[in-house]
């Protein structure tokens, strides 16, 4: 049996602290394929982490019986820290409290940073290459001296998942449909994902602007490929962020299904060897990130939805309504906030007095939006 429970200690930065982090490993460990899977990086989205709860048990028992075609590493919660980040009741999990840096954005840009040790040493063998530069990876990371909590968690996820072919990263929104965030190249590779997971949409994107997690391996190996084209370099990671709904759609029910699909997957693929189940239905074809307009408030007020999750809405069509709540008409007052583009409402925001900026609604397109394009395409 291979299914082992780990435990590692992460040294805080007060004196005397600690934080562990639990996580688990299965399948043999000569397996041709690694896959790392982690959830709750922002610590206050748990759908990911309940999802994986249902899961793990079901890769005990392929364990036990055999079953399993690839080494899995999964992270339930791989951010400990941000468990303990509550302010007056609140639980602040999407940022470091020391920095204000949101736990998924900034992670390193590798290629820039291994590419003077890269030098020389690749050759025409594209599977001796990835070896290459996952090695040099591995050794960038082993050299540095973290100075921080969080910048030890970082590294230590960041070496398993630099090791793994299928890294996937468990988020939710704020009040949405499920959908997936990843790379054009890996499109439509990763389909059967999206197939399995249900997905409304799966936006594509070289660069979001903000250096998520799952971006930084596919801008790996595109920049080593654009780097070196006379050798041959593939995209060696399969990488996504899988949106499990809204931070209020936490239960059994959900995970049950959730995990079902992550398990259907893998079996799909055979790395599990066992029945995948019903074949889902096909989802939607992705579409670039740059095509989904994040709408946005232009003052302070309370919101008024027009629309639900999934509605269809046309440019200049109202989607909310701001409610004044200063001025000469404060509380009386209200003005349409309006669609941007045509397309359907893929999340919202739960908390409805917003402040000016606040983005209240992402509208899933089918045409790039001169405004994004080349931009920051995140919310925060």
């Amino acid at each position: 049996m291979t299914f082992d429970l780990h435990r590692t200690p992460i040294a805080g930065d007060a004196p005397g602290t600690t934080t562990d982090l639990f996580w688990y490993t299965a399948g043999p460990e000569d397996a041709p394929v690694r896959v790392h899977l982690q959830a709750a990086l922002h610590a206050d989205e748990q759908p990911g982490t309940m999802a994986l709860h249902h899961l793990l048990p079901r890769l005990r028992e392929a364990d036990a019986a055999g079953q399993l075609r690839a080494r899995f590493s999964i992270f339930p919660s791989v951010n400990p820290l941000g468990l303990s980040h509550v302010s007056l009741r609140h639980h602040i999990g999407r940022y470091d409290m020391g920095s204000g840096l949101n736990h998924n954005r900034a992670w390193p840009d590798l290629y820039l940073l291994v590419a003077d040790r890269l030098s020389g040493k690749l050759t025409d063998d594209a599977a001796a290459n990835v070896a290459t530069i996952r090695q040099t990876v591995t050794e960038w990371i082993d050299d540095q001296a973290a100075t921080t909590a969080s910048r030890r968690l970082r590294l230590m996820v960041l070496r398993s998942a630099v090791n793994s072919d299928i890294v996937l990263d468990l988020h939710c929104d704020d009040e949405s449909l499920k959908h997936i965030f990843t790379s054009p190249e890996l499109m439509p590779g990763l389909q059967d994902l999206a197939d399995w997971m249900g997905v409304a949409a799966t936006l594509t994107a070289e660069d979001s602007g903000g250096g998520s997690f799952d971006e930084v391996l596919p801008n790996l190996y595109r920049k080593a490929q654009r780097a070196n084209p006379d050798h041959p370099i593939p995209m060696a990671a399969e990488t996504a962020t899988l949106e499990y709904r809204g931070q209020a759609d936490v239960s059994d029910e959900i995970g049950i299904e959730d995990a079902a699909g992550l398990h259907g997957f893998f079996a799909g693929r055979g790395l599990i060897d066992a029945d995948p189940g019903t074949l889902p239905s096909p989802a939607p074809a992705p579409t670039p990130f740059e095509a989904t307009e994040v709408l946005r408030t232009d003052a302070p007020g309370l919101l008024a939805y027009r629309i639900g999750l999934g509605d269809r809405v046309s440019r200049g069509q109202p989607v909310a309504d701001l409610i004044a709540m200063d001025g000469p008409d404060a509380f009386i007052a209200r003005r349409p906030l309006v669609a941007g583009t045509d397309g359907f409402i893929l999340s919202r925001a739960s908390a409805k007095y917003v402040r000016a900026g606040t983005g209240i609604a992402k509208i899933v397109g089918t045409e790039v939006l001169p405004s994004r394009a080349g931009g920051y395409l995140l919310e925060d």
